[in-house]
């Protein structure tokens, strides 16, 4: 008898608590903290969710978690030049980007 099993366990956001509060430490964009599920899946289908211990940080362009201890701060921004950098950066990947785009071209989310 062969039996072929595809399972996996996986961590998903549930719920973002405060947004920008900190860096990621893999690629340095924004980080969120966030409430957050494990997910057991079988065959891609999920099948059991349970809430995880404590908040975690979470990096929206590359994917990771990780404790909130670790987390660099936000950068410091002047108020003077706040909303000229504003309207020049993605609010996702935190990338420079033209002011006549109208989506970032480095992550594809709309300005």
């Amino acid at each position: 008898m062969f039996f072929f099993f595809v399972g996996g366990l996986e961590q998903q956001v549930r719920q973002v608590l405060k947004s920008g509060v900190g860096r990621c430490l893999n690629c340095n964009s924004r980080a969120d903290l966030v409430e957050y599920e494990k997910v057991l899946k079988l065959f891609f289908v999920p099948v059991w969710r349970w809430p995880g211990k404590e908040p975690l940080m979470h990096c929206n362009n590359c994917k990771l978690f990780f404790p909130q201890e670790l987390s660099f701060p936000p950068p410091k921004i002047d108020s003077s030049s706040d909303a000229v950098s504003e309207s020049l950066r993605c609010r996702f990947c935190d990338r420079l980007v033209e002011p006549e785009f109208r989506f970032c071209p480095f992550c594809g989310s709309a300005i």
